[in-house]
C-alpha cells in the first residue's frame, strides 16, 4: 500500500516531463494541420491512442505510483487551462495555437491548391456542400475550413 505514494523520482521531475511532453505534442499537433485534429476518422482515433502510448514512458519514467500519476494529470490539466487562459487574452498566441480559417471556395471557384495544402479531400467538400443544400460548387458563395477542422459553407441566395 505504501508503494502507491512512493515516488520513483522527485515531484518536480514529473512536472518538467509533463510540461516538455505537453509542449512537444502541442507543437506536433499544430503542425499536423486542422483536418487531422478536427475531423476524427477511425485512423485518427488510432493515432490519438498510439500517441498517448508513445509518450507514456516519457511522462512517467520508471514510476508507477498513484501520486506520480496524479502529479502528471494535475500538471497536464493545469497546462491545458493555462494555454486556454493565455490564448483567450492574446490574439497572436490564439492564432498560432488555433490557426486561422482558410477559404476553400469563393463565389463558386474552388481553390484546389488550398484543399491539397490543408489535406481536405474533395469528397469532404462535397459532403459539406450537400449538408448545406448546395447542388454544385456554383451554389457556394463561401466555403471555409474552420480552425476546428469543420467546413462551413455559405450558399448563394437562390
Amino acid at each position: 500500500m505504501t508503494d502507491l505514494f512512493d515516488l520513483g523520482m522527485p515531484w518536480f521531475e514529473f512536472v518538467l516531463r509533463a510540461t516538455a511532453v505537453y509542449i512537444v505534442v502541442l507543437l506536433l499537433s499544430r503542425l499536423s494541420g486542422k483536418r487531422s485534429i478536427g475531423q476524427s476518422a477511425p485512423f485518427d482515433m488510432l493515432v490519438i491512442v498510439l500517441l498517448g502510448t508513445a509518450v507514456q514512458n516519457s511522462l512517467i519514467g520508471e514510476d508507477t505510483s498513484l501520486l506520480g500519476g496524479l502529479i502528471l494529470a494535475t500538471t497536464l490539466l493545469a497546462l491545458n487551462w493555462l494555454v486556454g487562459f493565455v490564448t483567450a487574452r492574446s490574439r497572436r498566441l490564439h492564432r498560432w495555437v488555433e490557426g486561422a480559417p482558410v477559404v476553400l471556395v469563393r463565389n463558386g471557384k474552388v481553390f484546389w491548391d488550398q484543399l491539397r495544402r490543408c489535406n481536405v479531400a474533395p469528397e469532404d467538400l462535397d459532403v459539406a456542400m450537400r449538408k448545406a443544400g448546395c447542388d454544385g460548387h456554383h451554389d457556394i458563395a463561401l466555403a471555409m475550413l474552420e480552425t476546428s477542422g469543420e467546413i462551413s459553407i455559405d450558399s448563394r441566395a437562390r
